[in-house]
């Protein structure tokens, strides 16, 4: 039997502002998923949050992009709209971009991250959730996880990994994507990788073609059309074992680098490492934040989470990203804190600028 995990994630209400989700609305998606559970729809759950994100990490045996899966993650997600919106939380449904469910949640408003795979004797996974960014902001940690033998040394001492890593790239901004073997095609992998904003990593395969990792890419403004939240990414991955050592996974987030997002989605800020308790973003709405849940597979049922970043070892880190944070706070509407014309196109910065259009006068 194949193993399946799905995690799939919602930013549906939050109090106050973008900050937590209240606890009786984590209550609530328990109570669904419980529900499912009885019912033979999923083996196992855990539901938790990053900032103002829930986020359903499920284990089941239907495979990926399974309707009665989706279903049931839409389903919770509505339930908790509906008491988001009684109690008049703030961006009640804010991710639920579609009325009536299709089959699968892709395209709809939640990120997905989910796979399938042979358990093997012992299997570790993690689950990573970031709040106040976007997709691309797992581009640079992913690759150092599975393409940097300078952060990953499995890559240079273990035979299961040493053939290396295939990366699949999506270019949201198009619709295609592309698969690229490392290290042959390092370069050409980080030619597109490096370009935030359109193109993002989506899946790792190891070079026998077995899964390693998943990774949300849902773009909510190029759902919508327009500036609606952040897309604050979740992914899975596998560790130990023929992939990187849980420590070596980890050690990809101890630089806080540079990512789009923060305050209305329009800046760059660091990517924080945190524990749960810390993942309330509530300085200029951010500083963006990633929290690590470490779990045992067991024949689908989840042992566990370990908060991986609940560790003194990431206080530099910590510090780091605050000092960056101030840095980069000083700018104030200014480029490079500001996002590039480009990436600003889904905001409403348009709307602003496009007032002042008649008052422009041709260049003698």
């Amino acid at each position: 039997m194949k193993s399946t995990v799905s995690v799939i994630k919602a930013d549906v209400g939050s109090l106050p502002g973008h900050v937590k989700v209240p606890d009786e609305m984590l209550d609530i998606c328990r109570k669904d998923l419980s529900k499912g559970k009885e019912d033979g729809v999923i083996k196992d759950f855990h539901v938790t949050n990053c900032g103002d994100d829930i986020d359903l990490i499920m284990t089941h045996d239907k495979g990926v992009d399974n309707e009665e899966v989706h279903g049931l993650a839409w389903n919770a997600f509505q339930s908790a709209t509906k008491l988001a919106k009684k109690r008049k939380y703030y961006g009640a449904g804010q991710d639920i971009l579609k009325t009536a469910f299709s089959g699968n949640v892709r395209g709809m408003g939640p990120g997905v991250a989910e796979f399938e795979f042979e358990e093997r004797p012992s299997e570790p996974i993690i689950v990573w959730a970031m709040d106040k960014t976007a997709p691309s902001a797992f581009n640079l940690p992913i690759f150092k996880m599975f393409g940097n033998p300078f952060n990953t040394a499995g890559l240079i001492i273990d035979t299961k990994m040493h053939p290396g890593y295939k990366f699949e790239v999506h270019d949201i901004k198009k619709g295609r994507k592309i698969l690229l073997k490392c290290p042959e095609e390092m370069y050409d992998l980080l030619a597109l990788i490096g370009i935030v904003g359109r193109y993002v990593i989506k899946h790792v395969y190891r070079a026998d073609d077995e899964i390693a990792a998943s990774i949300s890419t849902e773009k909510l403004s190029l759902i919508a059309g327009e500036y609606v939240g952040k897309d604050d990414p979740v992914a899975v991955t596998r560790a130990q074992s023929g992939f990187p050592a849980v420590g070596e996974e980890l050690e990809a987030f101890v630089f806080p680098h540079l990512v789009p997002g923060w305050m209305r989605g329009s800046h760059q800020g660091p990517l924080i490492p945190v524990s749960q308790k810390e993942a309330t973003p509530t300085r200029f709405d951010g500083p963006p934040r990633v929290i690590a849940l470490g779990f045992q597979l067991n024949n689908c049922k989840l042992e566990g989470p370990g908060d991986l970043f609940d560790d003194v070892a990431f206080d530099e880190s910590r510090r780091k990203a605050t000092k960056i944070a101030d840095y980069m706070r000083r700018h104030g509407p200014f480029q490079p804190h500001l996002l590039p014309e480009e990436e600003l196109e889904y905001t409403t910065m348009p709307k602003v600028i496009e007032r002042l259009e008649d008052r422009f006068e041709p260049i003698e």
